[in-house]
């Protein structure tokens, strides 16, 4: 697990700048008390790219375009961003992540190191979307796992260590570590050994 204590703001650090022809806006406030985000060293953030106050993100971030990062999040180092994707906020992302474009993550999801995260990928949180008061729960990706493109994650399941999920699968239930998830909704079968390593990027 990974805690967010362990990713303090240095708020020491000046403001960041960036040319107004590339309409990114860093450090949007959402709250008087809220304070300017943090990022690290050899950053690549690309045009028409939000970032709320209270982000705190590592060394050799890169995004696509018209990226959303909502308050609260941490974001480790070596951590790809894809174009249009979605971080709703109170979000822990670990390093050396990769998630491509069009992914939604939403509030109170937690990705773990070494986790490959396919396009069009869809998490949720809410168990019974306003219908119930529910205590927004995302997933949880544990690390070295491996999402394909289009999946869809029912709120609160949790993806374990090494698994892969295939693309176009529906995952309703938790993923056991290094486990395949696979179909509509997704059957969950044991990996096959030669696809018990790690993600490489």
């Amino acid at each position: 697990m990974i805690e967010r204590e362990s990713l303090k703001p240095d708020l020491s650090k000046p403001e960041l700048k960036f040319p107004a022809d590339q309409n990114i806006q860093f450090g949007v406030e959402y709250a008087s008390n809220s304070k300017p985000p943090v990022i690290g060293s050899n950053y690549t953030i690309r045009s028409n790219s939000i970032i709320y106050n209270d982000v705190v993100i590592g060394n050799n971030f890169r995004t696509g375009h018209n990226v959303v990062i909502r308050e609260n999040t941490n974001i480790g180092d070596d951590v790809l961003i894809g174009t249009n994707t979605v971080i709703e906020g109170d979000v822990i992302i670990g390093n050396d992540v990769s998630i491509q474009s069009n992914v939604y993550i939403p509030t109170n999801s937690v990705i773990e190191d070494n986790v490959f995260i396919g396009p069009c990928a869809c998490f949720t949180n809410d168990k019974y979307p306003v219908r119930i008061n529910y205590e927004l729960q995302g997933p949880k990706v544990r690390r070295g796992a491996s999402i394909g493109g289009n999946t869809t994650f029912l709120s609160n399941v949790e993806i374990g260590e090494g698994a892969i999920v295939a693309a176009g699968a529906i995952v309703i239930h938790s993923v056991p570590p290094f486990y395949l998830a696979i179909g509509t909704p997704a059957r969950i079968k044991p990996l096959p050994d030669h696809l018990k390593v790690p993600n490489k990027f």
